[in-house]
């Protein structure tokens, strides 16, 4: 296995919040403010420079009032797409 942040999956991963992000109508400081954490926090893992750990994610998804099981399927359904 890779050691490396970049994976196919990971895209998926940061496309997807990014997306949310933008159809909530939230700029990367709306959100960076919801989380209490800087702007270069969404920035990072948005361009794949940081990865989120499960509380992180559970976080995000409750500022873009996405429960995380959607935001499982969701991703799932999109990576599931890829590998056929």
């Amino acid at each position: 296995m890779p050691r490396t942040i970049y994976s196919a999956e990971q895209d998926q991963i940061t496309g997807l919040l990014r997306q949310l992000r933008l159809d909530a109508g939230l700029r990367q400081e709306d959100l960076a403010k919801k989380l209490r954490r800087p702007q270069s926090f969404v920035s990072k893992y948005e361009i794949g420079q940081r990865r989120l750990d499960l509380v992180e994610l559970r976080e995000i998804c409750r500022a873009l009032d996405i429960p995380l099981v959607e935001f499982v399927k969701r991703f799932e359904k999109a990576v599931g797409r890829r590998s056929r």
